[in-house]
């Protein structure tokens, strides 16, 4: 089965809002904002955005923390790249996937 090339246009949006992360979410929302398929994988963009942003400025604080700091660490940073990862895994599949958790905050989101 041959896909449309407008559903290739909405796939191709959504894994940018998920891959290029703060600038595919400027991108989609100015481009596809309507686009309800683009607009679920944005909002999970944002979402891992800002659990990115708030891993890296804890990291120090976490640091501190004798032996246990780094791994810690090691493991928040390894949790956002998974699920930065799945996102651009399901935005590329065509169909509306949750990622557990982030999709509950994302849907929270109203733009």
């Amino acid at each position: 089965m041959k896909k449309s090339k407008k559903n290739d246009e909405k796939i191709l949006f959504a894994w940018l809002a998920t891959f290029l992360s703060l600038v595919g979410f400027i991108i989609a929302l100015i481009v596809k904002r309507k686009d309800k398929y683009v607009m679920h994988y944005t909002k999970l963009s944002i979402v891992i955005f800002i659990i990115s942003a708030v891993v890296g400025i804890t990291k120090p604080i976490i640091d501190l923390i004798p032996v246990m700091g780094g791994i810690i660490n090691v493991a928040l940073g390894v949790l956002t790249f998974i699920l930065w990862a799945l996102s651009w895994i399901y935005a590329l599949s065509g169909k509306e996937k949750e990622i557990p958790i982030i999709s509950e905050w994302a849907e929270k989101i109203r733009l």
